[in-house]
């Protein structure tokens, strides 16, 4: 068995839907060619990657006692997820994501209803007191907990999504102590390389800091000053982008813990994320350490090493 994982965060039953273009011309009426209801939500698919990727993995997350809930429970079981972990609410979490034909995404989660109680802090210290790292999605129920985390002494990884500014007031209090970060390139004030070396300026307690670059793979740096960018690479070709981030951090994390090292470990990041986003739900399926490192031996990684740290009037790719 792997390491012993603690995933917080949303799991929530969703629905895809197809659509022939970003914006969505008004229809009364549309007969899509394909639908889809699947379980996901960041906690879920962070956590079943790192499951089917050989952790031992506990999820702390609510289900609601409703029909999406009875759905959610029975996901969780095949999928080996349900545990003390999984705490009874009132309603399930949901969401709709809308997939362009060239993969582009819009995700619409809906997460009030869980992220308006609390999540019992005694369990999650149960759950985290062996466990080899936290990973504390940035979802709002979730927040209480980071304490505990830093209590237990636990190193802590986040995944702060489409942040634009690292003294946002959300965000601040999962940055101020994770010793991995993540977020996406989508809306940053600056360009990648930039961004992380802001992050080691402000937040010296982070080892790592990467930024999902969509197309273009992933750029990390490493509190040694180390920049590693991975190219994109994409087995199957592109059916949706939901959830590659997600896919992303969960496939790094397992590696980094497996084997020490960051840069092979992103190397198989990138390469299990492309290949996830060949469904119409990247969150419903996973390789496991085998078939990774079999597709591995296929698509050999394409990796640039550098520094963050150096001059920063270096050239650099708009992104």
């Amino acid at each position: 068995m792997g390491s012993k994982i603690v995933v917080a965060g949303v799991t929530s039953l969703y629905m895809a839907l197809p659509v022939e273009e970003f914006p969505v011309p008004y229809a009364s009426a549309r007969f899509p060619e394909w639908l889809r209801a699947e379980v996901s939500g960041a906690g879920c698919h962070i956590a079943d990657t790192l499951r089917s990727l050989g952790d031992d993995v506990r999820l702390c997350t609510f289900v609601g006692n409703d029909v999406p809930g009875e759905a959610i429970r029975a996901s969780l079981r095949t999928r080996g997820l349900l545990g003390a972990g999984v705490v009874t609410a009132e309603e399930s979490s949901l969401g709709v994501v809308l997939v362009a034909p060239d993969g582009r995404r819009s995700g619409n989660p809906y997460v009030a209803n869980v992220n308006a109680i609390e999540y019992p802090v005694e369990e999650f210290r149960r759950a985290v007191s062996d466990a080899d790292l936290a990973v504390l999605t940035n979802t709002g129920f979730v927040q209480p907990l980071l304490q505990s985390a830093v209590d237990e002494g636990k190193p802590i990884a986040v995944d702060v999504h489409l942040i634009t500014d690292l003294n946002d007031g959300y965000s601040r209090p999962w940055l101020e102590v994770a010793d991995i970060i993540f977020c996406s390139h989508e809306r940053l004030p600056c360009r990648p390389r930039e961004w992380i070396a802001r992050v080691f300026e402000q937040y010296p307690g982070c080892m790592i800091a990467a930024v999902g670059l969509g197309g273009q793979g992933c750029l990390m740096g490493l509190d040694d000053g180390r920049l590693v960018e991975v190219s994109a690479v994409t087995p199957r070709g592109i059916a949706s982008t939901s959830g590659a981030g997600d896919a992303l951090f969960a496939s790094f994390l397992h590696g980094w813990l497996a084997t020490g090292n960051p840069v092979t470990a992103l190397e198989d990041a990138v390469l299990h994320a492309g290949w996830k986003i060949g469904d119409s739900f990247p969150s419903s399926v996973s390789l496991n350490e085998d078939e990774l490192a079999g597709l591995r031996r296929v698509h050999p990684a394409t990796t640039t090493l550098s520094r963050w740290d150096a001059d920063a009037g270096s050239p650099e790719p708009d992104r």
